[in-house]
């Protein structure tokens, strides 16, 4: 089987997308952009009904507005991302780009949070960031040992316990959603990728947002791009499997077991076609609850969630492509609890704009230490989603520990409804004069999400596939379970990182990837993080 070389008749490429989320609608882009293949050429297979993956939100008024997650950007780090949204025009204006846009309402709203930290429902003096010399010692070993030494160790296992106490971690932990048994290697990785981010990790000076939530700001206007280009979508659209073909020179996907209304299809694959697979996904059996129920915990079984289904299928027959259950089989480890709470009245935006002295979106999470949950907020600029009624106002929060009893709703996070969860919130601020105005106005929807930090699970080389394996000529895997090396997962970038790779290496494109930032290459940097080290 020779090796195609796809440097001419691109036009003859076709390119098969599995999965609907963020890398898929990237590669996409730079399949049309950069690698000239026509995007009437270009299919996109999601199992669901809607596009954009994690990156969501949904919802109206009534019944309530719904953000499984929210995605934080800075200029310095994100390079892949804002080289995608440069190419993409805005919704509203076509001469303008949703990377202006995103510049434009950071001038507009400039963060700098306030109350980063309270405790005991005061705002915490973040200016200390609370390390012992052993703190600042194990940190600066852990950015030092290299990710083959460390292996499958966890962050508990490279500090003592007094570190998970200090206002540095739970800064940290909760801007990047961390867990003391996550892998210490994704840590390591965070801490040298945003080390420009230590001195104003109290502020979150750095942090960038877009005008809406993600799936306005960014998934419809990509989507919205590729229509016009051409490329095609077919929702509700299993793939099943892929087979292969053998050769000399290795092995290339030929043929796409797929499900459609129940009814098992095949696709063929052709000789110069192209192959991308989302293997894995952090939102699978993601589920609601309501004002008044709590969200229910749902495992994977396999029959609901594609992605997963389809890694573990193709890695139980080519060990190349990684191992699945070291990501997927720990769900107590990797599961928390968001919620989004629509308001009627705008009591309580007033009331958290005066106690942490921040206008809606110029602050950032608000992380309440003494919370047995970690519980975290953050109020947007308004409106968060486009066609959000004037009188409306929306916001989102977390938790951590979703198994310990809270604080005043003497119940498992887990286990709360959307107005206990607010419950517990009034009571961390001290907020209780106004309870009563405040539930009243409050529709609290809770998302229990059992995978969403399942990419921050320890883990050894082998357990995330290349992007591209060896040996496999057409086929490419994107999104949060493929291996990047230096690149932080649980990011926008991660996932448009590995389109960008997979597109230029497999159409042998004569240009680099978006380089990496590299902060730790910066002498002013680390000197400013040094400096932070000793607060």
């Amino acid at each position: 089987m020779a090796i195609p070389t796809r440097s001419a008749s691109r036009g003859d490429i076709h390119a098969h997308l599995v999965g609907g989320g963020i890398a898929a609608l990237a590669s996409a882009a730079y399949l049309i952009r950069d690698g000239g293949v026509p995007g009437g050429n270009i299919t996109i297979y999601e199992e669901t009904a809607k596009l954009g993956g994690s990156l969501d939100g949904s919802g109206s008024a009534k019944p309530g507005y719904v953000i499984r997650g929210g995605r934080m950007f800075t200029y310095e780090a994100y390079t892949c991302t804002f080289d995608l949204l440069s190419q993409i025009p805005t919704l509203d204006d076509p001469s303008k780009t949703v990377s202006d846009d995103i510049h434009a309402f950071n001038e507009e709203h400039i963060p700098h949070s306030n109350a980063r930290l309270v405790r005991g429902g005061e705002k915490v003096d973040v200016s200390v960031l609370g390390f012992s010399n052993q703190d600042r010692l194990d940190l600066i070993e852990l950015m030092a040992v290299s990710e083959d030494k460390l292996g499958a160790k966890r962050i508990e296992d490279m500090f003592q316990p007094s570190f998970f106490k200090t206002n540095f971690w739970y800064m940290w932990v909760t801007t990047f959603a961390f867990q003391p048994w996550h892998s210490a290697v994704e840590l390591k990785r965070y801490l040298q990728r945003f080390i420009q981010e230590f001195p104003r990790i109290h502020t979150l000076a750095g942090v960038r947002r877009t005008r809406y939530n993600q799936y306005d700001s960014i998934v419809l206007p990509v989507t919205n791009w590729l229509k016009a280009q051409g490329v095609k979508f077919e929702t509700g659209m299993r793939v099943t499997d892929l087979d292969f073909k053998y050769g000399p020179a290795g092995k290339a996907v030929e043929r796409l077991q797929v499900v459609h209304n129940g009814k098992s299809q095949q696709i063929a694959v052709g000789e110069q076609d192209l192959v991308f697979v989302t293997n894995g996904s952090m939102t699978t059996a993601s589920s609601l609850g309501s004002n008044s129920k709590p969200a229910p915990l749902h495992p994977k079984d396999g029959k609901t969630d594609g992605s997963w289904a389809l890694w573990e299928t193709l890695a139980a027959k080519h060990p190349e492509f990684g191992r699945p259950a070291a990501f997927n089989s720990r769900i107590d480890e990797s599961k928390w609890l968001s919620f989004t709470t629509t308001m009627t009245d705008p009591i309580f935006f007033e009331l958290m704009e005066k106690f942490t002295c921040n206008v809606a979106g110029t602050g950032g999470l608000v992380t309440f230490t003494d919370s047995n949950w970690l519980m975290s907020v953050v109020l947007a600029a308004q409106p968060h989603f486009i066609g959000q009624p004037d009188n409306i106002k929306v916001f989102w929060g977390y938790g951590l520990f979703v198994d310990q009893i809270g604080n005043f709703v003497k119940k498992k996070m887990s286990d709360c409804s959307g107005e206990e969860l607010m419950t517990e919130l009034i009571g961390h601020l001290r907020f209780d004069a106004h309870k009563a105005s405040i539930l009243k106005a409050s529709n609290c929807i809770p998302c229990m999400m059992p995978f969403i930090t399942s990419q921050f699970m320890p883990r050894v080389a082998g357990d995330r596939p290349p992007v591209t394996p060896p040996g496999t000529h057409n086929l490419a895997f994107i999104g949060q379970y493929c291996e990047i090396p230096d690149d932080v997962v649980f990011t926008v970038e991660y996932s448009v990182r590995s389109a960008q790779t997979a597109v230029f290496t497999l159409l042998v494109l004569e240009k680099q990837v978006s380089p990496l930032y590299k902060g730790t290459h910066d002498p002013r940097v680390m000197f400013a993080a040094m400096k932070t080290l000793m607060r």
